[in-house]
């Protein structure tokens, strides 16, 4: 094993080399106002042949709103000793778009390597888990070396934009392609320490609530009903959303289920007017134990006492919701094969840990496959002037390597 990683050690001109096509490749989705995931693709394929993976596989979601016609998903692996079970490193194609260029330093489309940092839309979210996992899989190739398990590569379009397109299609379409006892690491969250490994996420629920009283002037109030008032009590009654579902996983941090008031719609445009519609956001990520619908259904019971007093009408609208999927098992084996991994090569101590947001895991989770979500991030993804570090991708990709191999010593 020393083999691979001495080469893994001595890859970081290979690092900037992909970033800096994967950089020129704006792959944003439709959504974002982009051409899709294609040419990105297309330049991988390419380069997966010519690195000698054995298999390479393209899994095209149909799309009108793309020049194509598609949107298109990877899947490449090489064969291990034993070829009836893959470890699986999933990543993400399309980006997010840079957003405001002034508060970028360098084009955003053009890598910019400063020391050990690169700069450039991407370059983190997926890019670096992309290059590691690249290079995890060449390392084997190039050093003639059979991993102990087959090591496969999926890259899949639209994580950025619903999914729709992406990994949930991949499922659906080509069942054959993963087998139960198959090992998942999706490779799209982490911290700077390396110690965070994901296994839990929270289900998430965002609900738009429309306060609706009666405007009036401001120097008459009897005549209308303040739905601002009744919005400011409800947002403090919601509170008790917290008693209501009290339990703990310490897994997460916090450990309970958050339900926080956020974004809030303008009113009326003037002082001295009584609004006589008042409508706010309520963020809900939820422990896996409730039922979203139990979360909707005790709002609208603390609703029903703000009606009463207040004389208003609520009404509710869910913006987005998403049943959290069952936890991926602290002591299995892919958690275990990621530990033994990270303290390896990074010498530190990683933690089994749950997120309030969400990742394609949960895809995984949800058909009953064991995944594991890490990588080793700066936490600059979508900001300007995102940045990932070459020894970073480097060491990533050495846990990668590890993982394929049963023991530390093989």
């Amino acid at each position: 094993m020393q083999q691979i990683i001495h080469y893994l050690e001595n890859q970081a001109h290979e690092v900037v080399q992909l970033q800096s096509h994967l950089v020129s490749i704006p792959a944003l989705g439709p959504s974002n106002e982009g051409g899709g995931e294609k040419e990105k693709a297309d330049f991988l394929h390419k380069y997966l042949r010519e690195c000698g993976f054995e298999e390479v596989i393209e899994i095209n979601a149909p799309d009108k709103r793309v020049q194509c016609g598609y949107r298109p998903n990877l899947a490449a692996w090489i064969h291990g000793r034993d070829k009836n079970r893959t470890l699986w490193i999933i990543s993400h194609l399309d980006i997010v778009p840079p957003g405001d260029l002034s508060l970028w330093k360098s084009d955003p489309y053009t890598l910019k390597v400063d020391a050990d940092t690169l700069i450039g839309r991407g370059v983190e979210d997926n890019h670096q888990s992309i290059v590691s996992s690249l290079l995890a899989a060449r390392a084997y190739i190039e050093q003639g070396i059979k991993p102990d398990m087959n090591l496969g590569l999926v890259f899949v379009a639209d994580e950025e934009t619903g999914n729709d397109y992406g990994l949930p299609y991949v499922l659906d379409n080509r069942q054959d392609l993963f087998r139960k006892d198959d090992l998942f690491l999706v490779p799209d969250f982490g911290t700077s320490d390396s110690t965070m490994m994901e296994v839990a996420e929270k289900s998430m629920l965002w609900l738009k609530i429309s306060v609706q009283g009666r405007q009036c002037h401001a120097s008459t109030p009897e005549k209308g009903i303040n739905s601002l008032t009744a919005s400011a009590a409800f947002i403090l009654s919601l509170e008790r959303l917290h008693e209501i579902f009290p339990g703990k996983n310490e897994l997460f941090r916090p450990a309970g289920s958050t339900f926080c008031p956020t974004k809030k719609e303008a009113n009326v445009p003037n002082i001295n007017t009584i609004p006589g519609l008042d409508v706010f956001y309520l963020d809900c990520r939820i422990l896996a134990d409730y039922s979203i619908q139990d979360v909707i259904n005790e709002a609208r019971n603390l609703g029903l006492d703000i009606e009463n007093k207040y004389g208003v009408n609520i009404d509710y609208e869910v913006v987005y919701q998403q049943q959290a999927a069952p936890h991926t098992d602290p002591y299995s084996e892919v958690v275990q094969r990621l530990a033994r991994g990270i303290q390896k090569i990074y010498h530190a101590t990683p933690r089994p840990q749950g997120v309030g947001g969400g990742t394609v895991a949960a895809f995984l989770r949800h058909r009953g496959y064991s995944a594991v979500v890490w990588a080793t991030l700066t936490g600059t993804a979508h900001q300007p002037n995102e940045r990932s570090s070459i020894q970073s991708t480097l060491k990533d990709a050495q846990v990668m390597a590890l993982m394929a191999i049963d023991d530390e010593t093989g």
